[in-house]
C-alpha cells in the first residue's frame, strides 16, 4: 500500500495562522478584480449535472503534449479546463453576436 502524503511536514506555521485576524492579513499584491476576469471566468456545471467523460483520441503537437504530461498526474483535466474554456469563451461571442443582431 502506497505511504499517505499526510505524514510529511508542510513547513505551515499553522499556530501563528490561527491566530491571525482578517485585519493582520497583507492584501496589497493582490491586484483588483475587474469585470474583465469575470467575463473571462470559466463556469462549471455542478457535479450533480456534470457530463459523464468520453474518451476521445486527439492529436496534439508534441510540445503541447509533452508540457501538459509534464504538469503530473490529472493533466488531462487540465486539458479539459482549457478546452472547456475556450469553449465558453467562443459560446460568449456568439450570445454577443446574436444579441447585436436582434438589438
Amino acid at each position: 500500500m502506497k505511504k499517505s502524503n499526510t505524514s510529511k511536514k508542510d513547513g505551515t506555521d499553522y499556530k501563528r495562522l490561527d491566530e491571525m485576524t482578517d485585519e493582520d492579513i497583507d492584501f496589497s499584491e493582490i491586484p483588483p478584480i475587474t469585470d474583465e476576469m469575470f467575463a473571462e471566468g470559466v463556469l462549471f456545471p455542478p457535479l450533480s449535472v456534470r457530463e459523464p467523460k468520453e474518451e476521445l483520441t486527439v492529436l496534439l503537437d508534441r510540445d503541447v503534449a509533452e508540457w501538459y504530461r509534464n504538469l503530473g498526474n490529472g493533466y488531462s483535466v487540465l486539458i479539459n479546463f482549457a478546452l472547456r474554456a475556450n469553449m465558453q469563451k467562443q459560446l460568449r461571442k456568439q450570445r454577443e453576436r446574436q444579441t447585436r443582431r436582434v438589438s
